[in-house]
């Protein structure tokens, strides 16, 4: 199907968006079923887990989804989110017998006994990744500064110290520091090799890791980049290599990957208390781009919904320069979504992977998020 901005009704936009260090997972002996206690949750990161902050700051329509078809699916209407529906997190928050974990900058939101949702679209972990119009890593771990003094102004000091130790802190962080120079054509990475440019990114990753731990977090949840260089809005870079995954790119996020790893095992031995899970997006995304039939999907490199090539142009809804664009009957039987997100579908796999339901998922280190949230 093909649309136009201009034959859209308006009433569609009435809402304005791992070194294998150790054995995969399972030897933990804690049971893998949703959580039956109240452990709050608090989600940092960019446009995997944006639940909707971007709407309420001075972004371009780059770095916003409110406004139709996402949302389409499940809420039937634009919430901000880049998916056709939910996303990892708004899953995790059923398994943990949440509700959805509201973003911080929603109007009248001052509820966060359950956490609070900081991801902003495009935020990486470096400042000056699209910078002005994303609210950088850093920036959202002030934020949780000021959540968790709201909280003891609440709660008491005591009885907050122990709703943010026993919180789970989930990240998707670092994709986008890769991304922007791609993307906006800047010569950042002709200034550095490859290894001192992820030293940068997971160097302030890490510090910032640090902050949130002293203001009380305990338990940490990270997962993988992706392999970036084949998700469609990046396969059609070169697209003299026939549509094949950029190979510089995945090699960036994989280099990072492994820095990562070796990281979070360093701080589980600084840092008292710290627990951590680490999911492997990137070899579980990795298989459904090349195996979606084995995971119930009958598409695993083009979007649902843009418009060139694997429909990797970044014009689904026809607010980003590119007015026409194309969109699947079926978003449940695609991997992604749009030229870099993917489907709700997709997103609950990941979820029900990444939470531990299933004994083949790719988790890396002695936890799954599933078992942070039965810990004390």
């Amino acid at each position: 199907m093909k649309f136009t901005v201009s034959n859209l009704s308006s009433s569609m936009f009435l809402l304005v968006l791992f070194i294998a260090l150790v054995s995969h997972t399972h030897g933990s002996k804690i049971d893998h079923h949703r959580s039956n206690k109240h452990v709050a949750l608090f989600i940092f990161g960019d446009s995997f887990l944006d639940a909707g902050n971007n709407n309420y700051i001075n972004a371009t329509t780059l770095g916003q989804a409110n406004f139709w078809p996402y949302g389409e699916t499940y809420f039937k209407f634009p919430t901000g989110r880049f998916s056709d529906g939910r996303l990892i997190s708004d899953f995790i928050a059923e398994y943990a017998n949440l509700p959805l974990v509201p973003p911080y900058l929603q109007p009248g939101n001052s509820n966060y006994y359950g956490g609070v949702n900081f991801a902003s679209s495009g935020a990486g972990a470096l400042v000056e990744t699209f910078e002005g119009s994303v609210i950088p890593f850093k920036t959202q771990a002030r934020n949780y500064k000021k959540v968790a003094a709201l909280l003891r102004h609440k709660l008491g000091s005591s009885e907050t110290k122990s709703l943010l130790s026993s919180a789970v802190y989930m990240f998707s962080i670092g994709s986008n520091d890769y991304l922007s120079p791609f993307l906006t054509h800047s010569d950042v990475l002709n200034s550095y090799s490859h290894s001192e440019y992820v030293g940068m990114v997971v160097g302030n990753l890490t510090s910032i890791i640090k902050e949130i731990y002293k203001r009380g977090a305990r338990k940490f949840v990270f997962m993988t980049l992706p392999p970036l260089g084949c998700l469609p809005g990046t396969r059609i870079i070169q697209l003299e290599g026939k549509g094949k995954c950029l190979q510089e790119l995945s090699a960036l996020a994989s280099l990072h990957n492994g820095v990562l790893k070796v990281v979070l095992l360093q701080l589980d031995k600084q840092l008292k208390g710290f627990k951590f899970a680490l999911y492997d997006f990137s070899a579980d995304l990795t298989l459904m781009v090349n195996h979606p039939l084995k995971y119930g999907l009958k598409e695993g490199k083009s979007a649902c919904c843009g418009s060139g090539p694997f429909r990797g142009v970044y014009s689904c809804g026809g607010k980003r320069g590119e007015k026409q664009f194309e969109l699947c009957d079926k978003p449940n039987e695609y991997l992604f979504w749009d030229s870099y997100h993917l489907t709700e579908s997709a997103y609950k796999k990941f979820a029900d992977l990444m939470w531990g339901f299933t004994n083949n998922s790719s988790n890396i280190g002695p936890y799954t998020i599933g078992d942070l949230f039965q810990l004390p």
